[in-house]
């Protein structure tokens, strides 16, 4: 158990580390139109340079940019997110592997619910 969490740790920096080499893959010449987002859509032009690759132009996502498998998903902290609308939802979480989400619907009231009821089974919040 002790070795797999020093893998884990280990794959969590790596992941951090390659996140900062990665580039921003934004959407081609969003950034010269404001009725193109910035959301990543794969170019289909027949000439299109970024879809030949074609030298000075942005980066496509390619397999290679992925991050570790047995991180991915993973929040930095180490723990997998589990989003979470009412305290009953809390009892389903593993507190050594999953964290709680509180979603963005939640009110002000049922959000101190949630968080008492995390305190009480030892849960981690990760948007307290």
């Amino acid at each position: 158990m002790k070795a797999e969490n020093s893998e884990i740790r280990r794959l969590l920096r790596v992941k951090e580390e390659k996140k900062k080499k990665n580039p921003d893959f934004v959407r081609y010449e969003s950034w010269r139109y404001v009725r193109v987002k910035e959301s990543w859509r794969k170019p289909r032009g027949i000439d299109n340079k970024v879809r030949h690759k074609k030298k000075g132009h942005i980066r496509m996502p390619e397999i290679g940019f992925r991050k570790p498998k047995l991180v991915r998903g993973l929040h930095p902290s180490g723990f997998k997110p589990v989003p979470v609308t009412n305290p009953n939802d809390l009892l389903k979480l593993d507190p050594e592997t999953e964290a709680a989400v509180i979603k963005s619907g939640v009110g002000a009231r049922k959000r101190e619910q949630i968080l008492k009821k995390a305190e009480e089974l030892g849960v981690k919040v990760l948007n307290p």
